[in-house]
């Protein structure tokens, strides 16, 4: 394992503005300690209320070595509890979603109540404590529909997201919506080389022809593809309709309303709405997309008809699983109103193409070739906040060790 000194050290030959050393991206031991002292200090996006629709509606999502499990129990609230049992640290509940009046153990049965309570524990001791044996909560955050977590005490100050947030997502009432669909996708690439790549569109021209349809991969020289304020027109319009243009950002967080290709109405193969009952009505007219991303894991986008999640869950040094969601309306009816081909043909096209240049950047970082490289600093500008992102937490918690 790396010591303090070595991993401080490490840190500090990490110049601004550059691609980190080859350590930061393969190594086993810097893995376990991006685990226990950077994704312990941080946010994460773990999926939207709409997933728990009804007390005992759970999901199930590992971040690392942690497995995770949010339930909203029979008082209509959230929670997130550690998806180990207390009895000999079984996983409780597998990855995804269900629905469970209580949650059981597959193990030895113990029982836990929608609250974490252990209520059922057969053949142990009439004096064990129950109360002491409930399962271990986490941190959770809700916004506008969206379910945040945090594995630790030190993750930063939730109320500046949610003050700047509240007012564009609030428009599109995700929380009222429903889950399409979801996928996870698994890339042999090291987590943070993931959302380097998710983070810029530096590559979209040529390596996205799908997505380019109706997203604005290419733009003049000054203005940002995601930074609908450098466009008065489409700011003049969003005004009209009393929606806020943005962009707005935190250290660890932004968030900002951007115009799509002329004549594009939502992102799909051909730019046209993919889902009839819309998320956000505004008589027609067209509204662009909404791009929220929080460190270190997400990127959202919501248009008109539908909204969609990224999110990057570490599995191993050199191994992430990229997980999808696609929400609609909730009166939106499959087959009807939408088919999944249309609604996640231009996502999960795109998803694979990264995760083929997610790969192969793997494999060049690994090799004895590598050097930091310089990032472009208008078309990587959303690499270069992660990284600087990322060199800071790093460093706050190597001084804790």
């Amino acid at each position: 394992m790396y010591s303090q000194e070595q991993l401080l050290e490490l840190l500090s030959t990490a110049r601004p503005g550059h691609t980190l050393p080859q350590p930061f991206y393969r190594d086993a031991e810097l893995y376990a300690f991006d685990m226990s002292a950077v994704w312990t200090r941080s946010w994460f996006l773990l999926g939207f209320e709409a997933e728990l629709p009804a007390p005992g509606s759970h999901l199930s999502v590992s971040i690392g070595p942690n497995p995770l499990l949010v339930v909203r129990g029979r008082d209509g609230t959230i929670r997130g509890f550690h998806n180990t049992c207390r009895h000999r640290g079984a996983q409780i509940c597998p990855e995804g979603n269900g629905v469970s009046p209580r949650i059981v153990c597959p193990y030895h049965r113990w029982t836990y109540d929608l609250d974490g309570r252990l209520v059922g524990a057969s053949r142990m001791p009439k004096d064990l404590d129950f109360e002491a044996h409930s399962l271990i909560p986490f941190r959770i955050e809700l916004l506008e529909g969206c379910v945040y977590g945090a594995l630790g005490p030190d993750a930063p100050d939730f109320a500046p997201f949610r003050a700047a947030a509240t007012s564009f997502l609030r428009p599109y009432r995700l929380a009222e919506a429903k889950l399409a669909h979801q996928s996870v996708l698994i890339e042999k690439a090291n987590w943070k080389l993931v959302m380097e790549n998710a983070r810029e569109c530096y590559h979209c021209a040529t390596g996205h022809p799908d997505l380019k349809v109706s997203f604005p991969v290419q733009y003049p020289e000054g203005s940002r593809a995601t930074d609908g304020s450098r466009d008065p027109a489409y700011v003049a319009a969003m005004r009209a309709l009393e929606l806020p243009v943005g962009p707005e950002a935190g250290a660890w967080w932004h968030i900002g309303r951007y115009a799509l290709n002329p004549g594009a109405r939502t992102v799909s193969l051909d730019g046209r709405t993919v889902v009839k009952p819309q998320l956000l009505d505004v008589d027609g007219q067209a509204i662009g997309g909404l791009r929220w991303a929080t460190e270190p894991n997400s990127f959202c986008h919501a248009f008109g008809d539908y909204a969609f999640m990224f999110a990057v869950l570490p599995a191993g040094p050199q191994e992430t699983r990229v997980l999808s969601k696609w929400l609609v309306a909730r009166e939106a009816r499959e087959g009807v109103d939408y088919s999944l081909e249309d609604l996640t043909a231009v996502w999960t096209r795109t998803n694979l193409q990264d995760r083929d240049l997610a790969e192969n950047n793997q494999r060049g970082v690994n090799g004895l070739g590598y050097r930091p490289g310089p990032y472009a600093e208008v078309a990587e500008e959303l690499v270069v906040r992660f990284n600087d992102w990322y060199r800071a937490t790093a460093a706050a918690g190597a001084q804790q060790l």
